[in-house]
């Protein structure tokens, strides 16, 4: 048993790294082609489609974690961009993150990726758009921080490598802890118990398994293998990216971070927000 576990955790790290390592080089090298300045200004323009698309877009193509988002959220903020749009960025952009979608569709399948995908973009643009409605810009701290530059590098191989072991050294051990938790879930936990208590038909499982993700603190990094062994397993989709969606978007060290620029008004309304959108999501899935 032991041997097939510690086989079962070398072959999906080994996948993962392989993985990680080819697409964060990639994406490193790409960085210094993307029209940083250009995405700013569709995001400060009047047009509020086009600035909710160039949002998401802007939530992307910078792979940061819920946390290092919040200094790029502060500076948004200091050059007085539409609340509306910064709200946008902050709930996409930790579960938009172009190397771990990568990883999902290759792990999971282009079509649970295509569709994670659509329904995060969808309901962070509504969710934008629906506090600024009601005017919860008033719960906005002032505050300063220093954080995101604007990308000027060239086409750097040296320097790719180098962003892509600093991404390592901050991503990677997730990646690691979630395979190591994923061979012990596909080597221990007997199949026959979680397809019987983890079912299509358990549909109470997905609120949840929403409300569970936010204190668990799993990054997506870790939860994508965890949730291909559950699947395997025979888990229902529903709760599994119920509980991604959630444990990605607002994650304990993230709130904390947000008390220092937020009001505990918008705190809470942000928290509860990402719960909703982790459970309705899930239920999209549960549904399809």
């Amino acid at each position: 048993m032991w041997i097939e576990l510690v086989n079962n955790f070398i072959y999906i790290a080994l996948e993962l790294t392989v993985l990680f390592v080819a697409i964060s080089f990639l994406i490193s090298l790409l960085q210094g082609y993307i029209p940083y300045e250009k995405i700013e200004k569709k995001l400060a323009g009047k047009n509020r489609f086009l600035a909710a698309l160039a949002a998401i877009v802007f939530a992307f193509i910078t792979p940061f974690c819920s946390c290092s988002t919040i200094p790029v959220v502060v500076n948004m903020l200091k050059k007085k961009m539409p609340f509306g749009i910064v709200m946008i960025f902050l709930f996409a952009s930790p579960v938009l993150d172009p190397t771990i979608l990568t990883i999902m569709g290759v792990m999971l399948g282009w079509k649970v990726t295509i569709i994670y995908t659509v329904v995060t973009s969808i309901f962070s643009i509504v969710i934008g758009f629906t506090l600024e409605a009601f005017g919860f810009e008033k719960y906005v701290k002032t505050v300063v921080m220093t954080g995101y530059e604007e990308n000027n590098k060239k086409f750097n191989f040296k320097l790719a490598f180098k962003e892509t072991m600093d991404l390592m050294k901050s991503v990677y051990p997730y990646l690691i802890i979630g395979a190591a938790i994923g061979a012990i879930i596909h080597g221990l936990v007997p199949t026959e118990w979680i397809s019987t208590v983890f079912d299509e038909g358990h549909w109470w499982l997905i609120p949840i398994a929403a409300i569970i993700g936010i204190p668990l603190y799993i990054r997506l990094s870790s939860m994508i293998p965890i949730s291909q062994i559950l699947i395997m397993k025979g888990m229902a989709l529903g709760p599994v990216m119920a509980m991604m969606i959630s444990s990605a978007g607002a994650s304990l060290p993230e709130v904390i971070l947000l008390k220092s620029i937020f009001k505990k008004e918008l705190v809470v309304t942000f928290v509860l927000s990402v719960i909703t959108m982790s459970t309705i999501s899930g239920f999209i899935f549960y549904l399809i």
